[in-house]
């Protein structure tokens, strides 16, 4: 089964928690604080596979977590940090934050690398948080939690050539005829369901890859049909191939066929009419499409656009055809998925005012309480070791030095009420 859309889960792995222990040496009275850092988690990385060709093993395993970090140990020893998860994409993944719509990485060539989710930093022994004031503390912290993400994959097919068409014009008997490629033909239409590659190499040596997508219909660009899959394959292609069926067999008119493909490139995305554009007359060994040729050429009129007269099944034109489109590919630059200026005048650092976001929000629930969340008080929380109570001291002068205090007490908070933080509840004193 070919997939080449998912979501997927992930989340790196959680730092390990620092501790608090002492020296205990026999000849070293009052040895002073001696607990070990964690080991930072692990980081989820995606890696390109190049023998991959479908998201296919995604569809089996959607949740991905990495390992947490060791915890510190006794005389001040650091906790191992975690290896990292690598986990294999195949060439032209596209990963998209979903919470955010961000893209987080264009995956194309082989062995490139992007960090998905970032592994935690491990918590601090009490060895760091030793002062004049306070020799022997008894605080530690435990390990950052690793980021968590919701995130979709998207395979875009990475071909040099992409073979537009309305189904059954004959696009993947021509890819069968000029590769080693195998796609399932039938006389009925939507016979290709999902993409197929293949190489070709030309009588002078050169060779590109070619793919033969599934066919085009009117509203494609909206999802009708099978254009859905098509339209999201051809980004990448360097040059298009236009199969028309000329002998118009099924009753369609090859110029109306023609307009109606180019119209639906162009309401996907505008770009995609920037590429060159072959036409192919295919199945010309039929008696009828000499007359239907003819007809074609006059109603372009001037329009400049190359057109090859060939027939898959006899082989007549593909010669002529591979050598020009191999030429095309030579002189034809690779279209990014997004458009970068890269002129000295756009080289400069731009800063956007972001609207800053609240380290803290709270609310009221059905009973009453006060709910406290935000990103920075919850990461807070899990990092602070709720076995000492220095650390919980620590934890609320913390709370105090955001103003939480003081905006439970604007939203009415009196001596008593329950505040919520996560599962935990405390009771709100002055």
């Amino acid at each position: 089964m070919f997939v080449d859309q998912v979501k997927v889960y992930v989340k790196g792995g959680d730092g390990g928690n620092g501790i608090v222990a002492y020296r205990r040496e026999k000849y070293v009275p009052m040895g002073g604080p001696a607990g070990g850092d964690g080991g930072k988690g692990a980081d989820v990385i995606f890696e390109v596979e190049e023998g991959l060709r479908t998201l296919m093993d995604f569809r089996y395993q959607r949740h991905f977590k990495a390992k947490r970090g060791e915890h510190g140990m006794s005389k001040n020893q650091h906790g191992k940090n975690a290896e990292p998860m690598v986990v294999k994409v195949p060439p032209g993944t596209v990963v998209t934050d979903i919470n955010t719509g961000e893209v987080i990485a264009d995956l194309t060539q082989h062995g490139q690398r992007k960090v998905i989710a970032r592994g935690g930093r491990g918590g601090r022994g009490n060895s760091r948080f030793a002062t004049p004031a306070n020799p022997a503390p008894e605080i530690s912290e435990n390990g950052e939690p690793g980021q968590e993400r919701e995130i979709q994959l998207e395979l875009k097919v990475l071909a040099d050539v992409g073979l537009v068409g309305f189904p059954s014009v004959g696009k993947s008997t021509l890819l069968s005829v000029v590769s080693a490629a195998k796609p399932k033909i039938g006389e009925y239409h939507f016979t290709t369901i999902v993409p197929n590659l293949g190489v070709v190499e030309t009588e002078d040596g050169r060779s590109f890859v070619m793919a033969d997508l599934p066919g085009l219909i009117e509203g494609a660009h909206e999802g009708i049909g099978l254009g859905h899959q098509f339209l999201r394959h051809i980004e990448r292609t360097r040059v298009i191939v236009h199969v028309i069926d000329m002998s118009a067999l099924e009753g369609r008119d090859p110029y109306e066929d023609y307009l109606t493909i180019n119209a639906e490139l162009k309401e996907y995305n505008l770009r995609l009419t920037e590429r060159p554009q072959i036409i192919v007359a295919n199945k010309m060994d039929i008696p009828e499409a000499e007359d239907n040729l003819k007809a074609f050429k006059e109603k372009l009129g001037d329009e400049e656009v190359q057109i090859f007269p060939i027939s898959a099944i006899t082989r007549q034109g593909l010669r002529d055809l591979l050598f020009t489109i191999a030429n095309l590919i030579e002189t034809t630059p690779e279209f990014p998925l997004e458009i970068v200026e890269e002129d000295e005048a756009s080289k400069r650092v731009m800063y956007r005012h972001e609207k800053e976001e609240s380290d803290f929000k709270i609310t009221r629930d059905d009973e009453g309480a006060f709910v406290i969340s935000g990103d920075k008080i919850e990461k807070l929380f899990k990092m602070t070791n709720l076995e000492r109570d220095e650390s919980i001291k620590r934890f609320s002068r913390q709370m105090r030095g955001m103003g939480i205090d003081d905006a439970l007490r604007e939203l009415g908070a009196k001596h008593g009420d329950t505040v919520k933080l996560l599962e935990f509840e405390f009771e709100f004193v002055e």
